[in-house]
């Protein structure tokens, strides 16, 4: 949508009488501000949204490849040798508590849109 000229001399006429010479200049800042804020946010969600979609590709590439390089039958998906790497690896530095029963942490993500 362009805007020429003449349009934009009736809208700053049409806000010039609504709001007042006094409010103006206060209202652009704020729009200026809204806009600019509006445009990170936007930025940010499409930054996300590319690294989820590398990172679901990475995941593919990967599963396709431990398909491919294993037998069907001892095939792992990359999430359970992930949190089983995890697991092993916590259960390795901590000393063994009489009673406590294991507890399976599963990661969580750091991206939440």
């Amino acid at each position: 949508m362009n805007l020429g000229m003449s349009e934009m001399l009736l809208i700053l006429v049409v806000a010039l009488i609504v709001f007042g010479p006094r409010k103006l200049p206060e209202l652009g800042k704020s729009l200026g501000q809204a806009m600019a804020q509006f445009r990170r946010a936007s930025d940010d969600f499409k930054r996300s949204w590319e690294q989820e979609v590398e990172l679901e590709r990475t995941r593919t590439s990967t599963a396709e490849s431990n398909y491919n390089s294993t037998s069907p039958s001892t095939y792992t998906l990359p999430e359970e040798s992930s949190q089983i790497e995890h697991e092993a690896a916590s259960t390795a530095h901590e000393p063994a508590v009489a009673g406590s029963a294991a507890v399976a942490e599963t990661p969580r993500s750091e991206h939440w849109i």
